[in-house]
């Protein structure tokens, strides 16, 4: 079991607010992601689950018990950090093995555990290694190994693919999203990568400022964000917010319209515009595109043989059944 509610949860430093009343409920066995800018308070909430922050006022359930005064040690959570926190002079093996040591298990137990854990990270040929001869991607495993052996109720990640490579983050985060859907376990991610969010997740729940913008599905916050925020943050490319008077055209302070709904085209379109930068990814053109009102630059995702260059003169059309339109309060007009 791992369920976990956030009851009118708020945190303070000094006279600062960072949380402001805070509901929030993760179900049994769901990978939820926290996702948001810098300073948004994502990691602080982590740390109040985990209990590496106490609460200046609220609740904290898992599996319908009282938390909120609980040492982390006896919330029954395994935590895994940005930074690996490993023991140099360790092997993989007494690494992985160490919280079940200071817990006074069995032998038999341990390595019943370990070779299960390792078995399951791929990282059974290196259990008599030390850290220092294993990759960013390995130390990363290894740490997820230490978490999971304690049979945790939910497994808390706070940016732990921050430290590695853009290769090895696409491969650690399938790794890790394999793992939930093996164990079933409750997970809880905290990331500023809304890709990470999107791929990984099936709730995410994105903060601005120590408040939930909103809660949902991947696609959910895809097709339908709730405000301007969200619209802005769940997507990449982001999306095309355009302001003022184009929008009032359609009864709104602001549409929205994602780069992929958009198409160019050399002769005639709604709007038109000067190419600034095209990014050729090879599958995908993202086409930077200046001189549209209200929102300057708006970004275009075409096919990845398109050949505009900078300075073209393009048209493009958004397709109207993908609009999305937003009050003078920034908040989703249906």
């Amino acid at each position: 079991m791992g369920r976990i509610v956030l009851e009118k949860v708020t945190k303070s430093f000094g006279d600062t607010q960072v949380i402001p009343p805070l509901d929030l409920t993760i179900e049994d066995g769901e990978f939820a992601v926290f996702v948001g800018p810098s300073g948004c308070g994502k990691s602080t909430l982590l740390r109040l689950i985990a209990g590496l922050e106490d609460c200046t006022s609220g609740k904290v359930l898992i599996d319908d018990k009282d938390m909120t005064e609980v040492s982390p040690s006896k919330r029954g959570l395994a935590m895994v950090f940005q930074s690996y926190a490993l023991y140099p002079h360790m092997t993989v093996r007494k690494n992985i093995a160490f919280p079940m040591r200071m817990a006074g298990m069995s032998d038999e137990e341990q390595n019943k555990r370990i070779e299960a854990a390792a078995a399951s990270l791929n990282l059974t040929d290196y259990l008599d290694r030390k850290p220092g001869q294993l990759s960013g991607g390995q130390r990363q495993r290894v740490a997820i190994g230490r978490a999971i052996v304690r049979d945790p109720s939910a497994f808390l990640f706070d940016e732990p693919l921050s430290n590695l490579d853009a290769a090895l983050r696409v491969g650690m985060r399938l790794e890790i999203t394999e793992m939930h859907e093996r164990m079933q376990t409750t997970m809880i991610y905290v990331t500023h990568d809304q890709v990470e969010a999107m791929t990984m997740a099936n709730k995410i729940v994105v903060l601005q400022a120590g408040v939930i913008e909103q809660v949902g599905s991947p696609l959910e916050l895809y097709h339908k964000p709730r405000n301007k925020f969200v619209a802005g943050f769940i997507g990449s490319p982001k999306m095309n917010l355009i302001e003022g008077a184009e929008a009032t055209k359609d009864n709104a302070q602001t549409i929205g319209i994602r780069p992929e709904h958009i198409t160019v085209s050399e002769n005639d379109g709604t709007w038109q515009g000067t190419v600034g930068v095209a990014e050729h990814l090879g599958s995908d053109t993202f086409i930077h595109v200046h001189g549209i009102d209200g929102c300057d630059p708006l970004t275009v995702r075409a096919g990845g043989n398109v050949t505009f260059k900078h300075g073209d003169k393009i048209f493009l059309t958004p397709d109207t059944t993908q609009i999305h339109k937003f009050d003078n309060n920034g908040l989703r007009i249906d």
